[in-house]
This record gives structure tokens, sequence and C-alpha cells, in this order.
């Protein structure tokens, strides 16, 4: 790749670095985009002896680039995002990708794809990660971060998307008793809203 290409792309990629997601880390601040991005990575490469059929390398680079539009639109969170707005960052992640030289646009093109039509099993792996490291992120996090609607959406978020595979299925279950035992302590403590309350 041509050394100025690749400058220019990874400036536009550097605002990953700094675009707040809703969760929160342990230490206290709000998580980056970036490290998002990582971390399903990182999920993605210790997924490869559960699944020898997949190429965990296309995953990987799935994981890496799934969210580069951000880059430019900043993280809306999936239960406040609308069509608009994926039509928005689907036009900025064809921009970025666009302007980098052959055979890179044609090759995330055609990534980007296959991460959309959900058909084969590196897309539905790449999907199910990317949503277990959200409910993972709230896992750690303090309760007091999260939002009410929460308490209910972190207990179902992303079943869907790992129903296709046996420990991915496992994997969601552990996560989930992680959640109810935050949401019991949480109650106990007469910080949660109890179950059936008005979410705003």
């Amino acid at each position: 790749m041509d050394a100025r290409a690749l400058i220019d792309f990874l400036r536009v990629m550097e605002h990953l670095k700094d675009a707040p997601r809703h969760c929160w880390t342990t230490g206290g601040r709000r998580e980056s985009v970036a490290e998002h991005s990582w971390r399903v990575a990182l999920m993605a490469m210790l997924m490869e002896d559960e699944f020898p059929e997949a190429d965990i390398g296309r995953v990987i680079r799935m994981c890496l680039v799934h969210d580069i539009g951000e880059a430019v639109t900043g993280d809306i969170p999936t239960f406040l995002k609308t069509d608009a707005d994926r039509v928005v960052e689907g036009r900025e992640v064809d921009a970025l990708i666009g302007g980098l030289p052959a055979p890179w646009p044609k090759e995330l093109s055609a990534l980007f794809a296959e991460m959309e039509a959900q058909q084969t099993v590196e897309a539905k792996l790449y999907k199910a990660l990317d949503r277990m490291e959200a409910i993972q992120s709230h896992n750690e996090s303090a309760v007091e971060t999260w939002l009410p609607l929460e308490y209910e959406l972190n207990l179902t978020y992303g079943e869907e998307n790992a129903a296709f595979h046996p420990y991915l299925r496992a994997l969601r279950g552990e996560m989930r008793r992680d959640t109810e035992a935050m949401i019991d302590d949480a109650r106990a403590r007469g910080i949660a809203p109890e179950p059936g309350a008005e979410r705003k």
C-alpha cells in the first residue's frame, strides 16, 4: 500500500480511540470504540478451537473493521440506532474504504457485504462476539452506570446471535448468569428498578 494512503487512513481511524461507547470500564471511564473492536477481535482469535470449520483470520478482520464508520459518525448504542443512522454509517464506510488503493476497496466491500448478509459461519460468529463483548463490558462495569432499560436488555441482548452454536450458547449463558448476579445485588442494595418497572 502507498505509504501516504496508509497514513491518511490511519489518521481517520485514530478517531476510534477517542470515540466513546455507551459502556464504562472497570477503571471508571467510558470505553472507546477502538477498545471494543480490539477485544472482539481477541475473542475471535480465542474461538479457533471451537470453530475449526471457520476462517478465524477472516472473522478477526471483520471484528477489527466492523465499526470503522464510527470514526466519522461516533457511536450510537444499538437501542437508539435508527435505519437512517445505519444508512449514514454505511455511506461513511463506503467512503473510507473507497479511498484506499486496490485491492482494499473490493476486499473490504466484500467483507462488509458478508457481515451484513449474515449467511456464513464467519459472519455469524463475528456478530455474536460483537454483541457478547458488549454484555461482558457491562458485566464488568459498575451497575450504577447502567441505564434502567439495560436491566432487561443485558439479559437477552445477543442471545439470538449466539443460538447457532452450542459453545456460543454456553458462553452467552455464563454471561447471563453474571448479569443476573449483578441485578440481584443491585436490587438487594435498592439501586435497581424492579422487574416490569417503566423504562426511561
